[in-house]
């Protein structure tokens, strides 16, 4: 039996180009385009558009860090300079004590809501705009099926083939 090689065939190697030209330039267009319009990077506006989406603005750290795949040290720095601009609180959930609440503010928020235009037209544009609507669900569909491999991954799971259609 002959082994697997070691190399990527030539449709691999230019879907992989392709995809690493999105995972490492799309994060810094979006970066520069945030920068310019509102002050902010790209992980801030993250943060400040998933409190914005929560339940009463509220989350816990850990669930905010693990949905925005960052560590708590670096979402805790975050925390401190969103608060010294008044854009979110913290405190003790007082359903446990173990974790901390962040709160969106009124000023958070409209920092969230001054942002978004520039921001979901710049993603529009890089991303949207270029598909064709069954060229979306097919990129959906296998983005997908890689999430999923990459979240297993990263919680320590099974790597396998994913089994699920979508």
């Amino acid at each position: 039996m002959d082994a697997p090689s070691p190399w990527l065939d030539t449709e691999q190697q230019e879907l992989w180009q392709d995809l690493l030209t999105v995972v490492i330039a799309l994060p810094a267009a979006l970066d520069r385009q945030l920068q310019r319009d509102a002050g902010i990077s790209n992980f801030e506006y993250s943060v400040l558009a998933r409190l914005s989406m929560a339940p009463q603005v509220t989350m816990r750290l850990s669930e905010l860090a693990r949905g925005c795949d960052s560590t708590l040290p670096r979402l805790s720095k975050l925390m401190d300079r969103f608060e010294a601009r008044k854009w979110i609180v913290r405190r003790i959930d007082p359903a446990d004590g173990r974790y901390t609440l962040a709160t969106l503010t009124d000023s958070g928020r409209q920092k969230v809501v001054e942002s978004a235009p520039g921001h979901v037209a710049q993603v529009r544009r890089l991303v949207f705009d270029p598909l064709t609507a069954a060229q979306r669900r097919h990129l959906g569909a296998a983005l997908s099926s890689v999430a999923e491999t990459v979240r297993r991954e990263a919680a320590g799971g099974p790597t396998g083939a994913v089994t699920s259609s979508h």
